[in-house]
């Protein structure tokens, strides 16, 4: 099997050898280079022919934002994940390399502990990279076609009447499950809807808290929502999104005639919290057949037992095609179950949801 070729860019000769040696110890990789600048990085992705570069944002001469851009001009097949801090400024600086065209992130490593550096290497980077660089890959099962009709109760022998019941449906609430690639293509779903949704927008979007936070105050400002943080026991309200904050699972709940938020710091889920399985879950419970979940990009398969929950309920379940996403895990899981009530390109999901929230309402016409 034809290994990962990899490209380590990073100023500090310490940390470039740290990520070198703790990425060699895996047979399915193969560090090719290193580089401690961007015009060095530059030069070298010729001569070694990276399938993946992992780079660091300050450093002399071109930095990181500036040396991503030139990598999607000369070299748009390469892989990179970025690196940056764990700070408010890291968070605004990944969010920035996301929007620029990096395909994932991680949290900038130390040498103070080795042992404690190498470790989050091999946890955070490893994973994010094989994921990206899929190699040898068993061949999946075949998907059904895409659902040109409202979706129907799974594993139910549910009676005429509540199968049109479900069809005609309108959905109350969109529900969003997010992972790698996940905030650029939240933007785009988010800029193509009118300001005047007439729903609620709620999402889990797996990242760290400073970084949730950097990233609803970025779509509110290229969308025009009103995007925020969740708060425990915040109002559900129609034309508003509402995102989970790092290290908090979301969930709503059914207030009298309101439906509230509720933050809670139960376990992990798919290892994630936050998680979009209890998102989906408590949307099934409070909305029913309103309930209208999309799952977008990303590694893994959260959001799985959640679309079950919100199939079960009568609710509708669309997700992010293959060839759109910078990782086909989480809305591949969905898909493959016989989940989906449809499977879209990102470019046309925003029609898909206002055929099933406001028949007859046009997307806004938007601007890369």
């Amino acid at each position: 099997m034809e290994r990962i070729r990899i490209l380590v860019v990073d100023d500090v000769a310490i940390v470039r050898r740290l990520v070198v040696d703790a990425l060699s110890v895996d047979p399915d990789l193969q560090v090719v280079g290193s580089a401690g600048n961007g015009r060095e990085a530059l030069a070298r992705i010729p001569q070694t022919r990276p399938d993946l570069v992992i780079l660091d944002y300050e450093m002399p001469e071109m930095d990181g934002l500036e040396t991503l851009k030139e990598i999607r001009k000369s070299h748009p097949g390469v892989k990179v994940i970025f690196f940056s801090s764990y700070t408010r400024q890291g968070a605004k600086v990944s969010l920035d390399a996301l929007w620029q065209g990096a395909d994932d992130y991680a949290t900038k490593v130390t040498a103070d502990n080795l042992a404690a550096a190498t470790l989050c290497v091999q946890t955070e980077l490893l994973p994010k990279i094989k994921a990206l660089c899929p190699r040898g890959a068993a061949p999946l099962p075949e998907i059904r076609p895409v659902v040109t009709r409202a979706a129907e109760p799974v594993g139910s022998d549910a009676s005429a009447a509540s199968t049109a019941a479900s069809r005609a449906a309108r959905a109350e609430i969109v529900a969003i499950g997010a992972s790698t690639g996940g905030p650029r293509a939240l933007s785009v779903v988010i800029e193509a809807l009118p300001t005047d949704f007439p729903v609620p927008i709620v999402v889990v979007q797996h990242m760290p808290p400073l970084f949730t936070r950097s990233l609803a105050e970025r779509l509110s400002t290229r969308s025009g929502f009103r995007c925020a943080e969740a708060v425990d026991g915040g109002t559900v309200e129609p034309g508003t999104v509402l995102i989970a904050p790092g290290n908090w699972h979301l969930t709503v709940v059914r207030d009298g005639h309101e439906v509230r938020t509720r933050l809670t710091a139960d376990p992990p889920e798919n290892s994630c919290r936050p998680a979009v399985d209890p998102l989906f879950r408590s949307v099934a419970e409070a909305y029913g057949p309103g309930a209208l979940a999309l799952l977008l990009t990303g590694m893994g398969q959260d959001g799985l037992a959640g679309a079950r929950a919100i199939r079960e309920r009568q609710g509708r379940v669309i997700v992010q095609d293959e060839a759109s996403s910078v990782v086909w895990g989480m809305p591949g899981a969905v898909a493959r179950a016989g989940l989906a009530t449809r499977i879209v390109p990102l470019p046309e999901i925003a029609s898909e949801i206002l055929k099933l929230v406001s028949p007859g309402a046009r997307r806004r016409a938007t601007v890369a």
